[in-house]
């Protein structure tokens, strides 16, 4: 699917979430992307894992949050269908899962999250909602320049990464108990933007450009 075609159809996904995100993913991690196809698969399962783990420590932590428990659990799911689909594709190019280091993404983000709830759940959440954001803007950069299979793969992602970020920001928006989260976001948005542009030492699929 061209980059047109892709907006067309996904229009209204894109555009909530590059209106959300505080910068586009660089030209140069396009590249990096198209140079490593290996790590960058390698390193999609790894986080399709991590997104699933999330999920399941909220529910395992917040369990009088009936909204929360029911999201994540089919979060949950999700991620790890996604999982196996990767590992799957993976297998099918001969692709090793060999060991990776994490990124300094998710890290540097969390790195300014609070430390006692409610606050901290809070913003455990618009990170949440940051993660799933960009790695759907990721995949609709990507599918234009990919193989046919992969291509198809990383657009049909398109919908439910989106729907994840919503879910994320929505359940922030509740656990702040009315409370504006725009400051928090605002906190964030700055973080993210410094993680996607800077220069990067090593690709991963939310690494900044190397």
């Amino acid at each position: 699917m061209t980059a047109v075609a892709l907006r067309t159809v996904y229009a209204d996904v894109l555009d909530e979430i590059q209106a959300f995100l505080p910068c586009a993913t660089p030209d140069r991690w396009v590249e990096n992307a198209l140079e490593y196809p290996a790590l960058m698969l390698i390193d999609h399962a790894n986080c399709e894992k991590k997104a699933a783990s999330t999920a399941i420590s909220l529910i395992n932590r917040y369990t009088d949050n009936f909204e929360l428990l029911n999201k994540m659990s089919r979060l949950a799911r999700e991620e790890m269908r996604h999982f196996e689909q990767v590992i799957a594709l993976m297998k099918r190019r001969g692709v090793a899962y060999t060991h990776v280091s994490a990124s300094r993404y998710a890290g540097g983000l969390r790195e300014l999250a609070r430390r006692d709830d409610p606050g901290k759940l809070v913003d455990v959440l618009v990170i949440g909602a940051f993660i799933e954001a960009r790695s759907c803007e990721r995949f609709a950069r990507l599918a234009p320049y990919l193989d046919e299979e992969l291509a198809a793969f990383y657009t049909s992602l398109l919908k439910s990464e989106g729907r994840h970020y919503q879910d994320y920001l929505g359940l922030a928006q509740k656990a702040s108990d009315g409370a504006d989260v725009d400051d928090r976001i605002a906190l964030f948005a700055e973080r993210e933007r410094q993680l996607v542009e800077a220069p990067d030492c090593e690709f991963r699929f939310h690494s900044g450009p190397l």
